[in-house]
């Protein structure tokens, strides 16, 4: 099983924006992270989710994903994505990012848990530590993100 802890910032709401990841399987770690222009909080979230997944090279392994963001842990857990996806993601935003994140999604056996974000949780912070320092150079364009 693979542990994936993820965590998402914009300074602004848009605003400059990251995301951190922090994977860990069979005693190895890996750290990922990347800092865009102009994007939200919710986008970094789920983008978070999106590159640890797109990370993995074996299908149909187990995979555990920490986050921090209600957004994202809900949405999939309750099932909301599903109805979306039946309206075509009629009135939400990010389509982009979860019609991306679907195929994803279906290629592994995953389980989301929501932890409260600054509660001292290792994995967790250091997550919040990466997002935030991607957002201070090498910025690059979120190109999913309307105005």
């Amino acid at each position: 099983m693979i542990k994936i802890f993820t965590d998402g910032s914009s300074r602004g709401n848009p605003g400059p924006g990251g995301y951190g990841v922090v994977m860990l399987y069979k005693g190895n770690r890996k750290e990922l992270s990347q800092g865009y222009k102009i994007t939200t909080n919710n986008r970094m979230e789920l983008t978070a989710v999106i590159k640890a997944l797109e990370a993995i090279k074996t299908n149909n392994i187990k995979v555990t994903i920490y986050s921090d963001s209600k957004y994202v842990v809900e949405s999939i857990e309750k099932g909301w994505i599903w109805n979306w996806e039946k309206k075509n993601f009629k009135k939400k935003q990010n389509i982009d990012l979860w019609k991306q994140f679907i195929p994803l999604y279906k290629k592994f056996n995953i389980k989301f848990i929501w932890v409260k974000g600054h509660a001292g949780i290792k994995e967790n912070e250091r997550c919040d530590e990466l997002a935030n320092l991607a957002q201070s150079s090498n910025l690059i364009n979120d190109t999913g993100y309307k105005v």
